[in-house]
């Protein structure tokens, strides 16, 4: 909805409503925007969470790079070549959107199905695996990685920067707990706030992305005892900051030159729906899930959304890729989030009155299958 927004208030294609053009501010309420939503995205993941959940998220996890991060580096080996083109369109093209996918998850009543474990741990897989590839991406955008040694470097920078705040998230809960207690509720949320944009810096500042940082910093109290307090403080900010991030992204998306991506669309939205499908369903029959619970699971990861952006962005910024690709990314990514978020989330819906149509049983139906939602 947000992107759709400035697509039509902004410079590009279609020119009938035209108030808001790209500028400094935006720029700044955008990047304000990724580290919040990051930030939160991160206080829903724990490390206690994956450490119980472990199975469900390394296969999950697994399989899903196996097949739609596979099917992503097949797309991008056909569309740009090989290259650092082609490392980071194939990472905007696999990754899930957490903050879509949990929010429809709470929307459609689906948080305590069994198969949702391994969505949100296959997420949790994901948000990792992201956070070591931004550090990559954004230093091949740069042209600060420009061989083997190099790449080789950046990769065990943003491995030695993950390690060590997960390390730390077993501590920091009980360190913030003691300090909150001693803190009145505005400069507890201040605190917050510091830490959040402190963390996305220091993570700036060592090479890597600011969301690696951001992200990182909200695992680190995931399990603390203020957490929930702070959500329910911070939860207009966080809206208000993910509604802006995505405005702003909708901004510089000219729908008049989709047609010089249609190529891209054609190929990549398809196969990223299906290979998201073919990997939750292969993941959920692995752990034991039912044929109808894993497509379940399947269709619940099709979603893209804040992490496309923030590829497509580093990308369109990156001085030293093609100048052509960098042009042709963002409208890409532009269409491609909005396309599978509405394909997913409709599939989502869907999903369960499909499996009953695909898997037929005589047996009595899950009264949690044929819950309307």
């Amino acid at each position: 909805m947000f992107i759709g927004a400035g697509i039509i208030v902004g410079p590009g294609e279609p020119t009938f409503i035209h108030l808001v053009d790209p500028s400094e501010g935006t720029e700044l309420l955008s990047r304000l925007g990724i580290v919040l939503l990051l930030f939160f995205l991160g206080l829903e993941f724990s490390v206690g969470r994956l450490t119980q959940a472990r199975r469900m998220t390394l296969v999950g996890g697994g399989v899903d790079l196996a097949v739609a991060g596979g099917g992503a580096v097949l797309i991008a080996l056909l569309l740009v070549g090989p290259g650092v083109e082609a490392v980071l369109l194939a990472g905007l093209v696999y990754i899930s959107s957490s903050a879509v996918i949990t929010r429809a998850l709470f929307d459609f009543r689906r948080l305590a199905d069994p198969e949702t474990d391994m969505v949100l741990g296959t997420l949790l897989f994901e948000d990792l695996a992201i956070a070591l590839f931004l550090g990559v991406a954004a230093a091949l955008a740069s042209g600060r990685a420009a061989g083997p040694v190099e790449i080789a470097g950046t990769a065990l920078l943003a491995l030695a920067f993950v390690a060590a705040f997960l390390l730390a998230a077993r501590y920091a809960p009980r360190v913030v707990d003691r300090v909150a207690d001693r803190l009145e509720r505005e400069q507890l949320l201040l605190a917050t706030l510091a830490l959040a944009i402190g963390a996305a810096a220091l993570a700036e500042a060592a090479g890597l992305s600011e969301a690696i940082g951001a992200l990182l910093a909200g695992i680190l109290i995931s399990e603390s005892e203020i957490r929930d307090d702070i959500e329910q403080q911070l939860i207009g900010l966080r809206d208000f900051a993910a509604g802006i991030f995505f405005f702003s992204f909708g901004l510089a998306v000219d729908l008049g030159r989709a047609g010089e991506v249609a190529g891209w669309l054609a190929l990549g939205i398809p196969v990223a729906v299906l290979t998201k499908v073919a990997g939750g369903f292969v993941a959920g029959r692995l752990v034991g899930l039912t044929k109808r619970r894993s497509l379940n699971a399947g269709t619940a990861l099709v979603a893209r959304g804040e992490f496309t952006i923030i590829l497509s962005k580093l990308a369109a910024g990156g001085v030293a890729l093609d100048a052509a690709f960098r042009e042709d990314v963002a409208i890409f990514a532009g269409v491609f989030v909005v396309a599978t978020t509405a394909v997913g989330v409709l599939m989502m819906r869907e999903s369960r009155r499909a499996g009953r149509v695909l898997f037929p049983s005589a047996r009595p139906r899950d009264p949690s299958e044929s819950r309307s939602t």
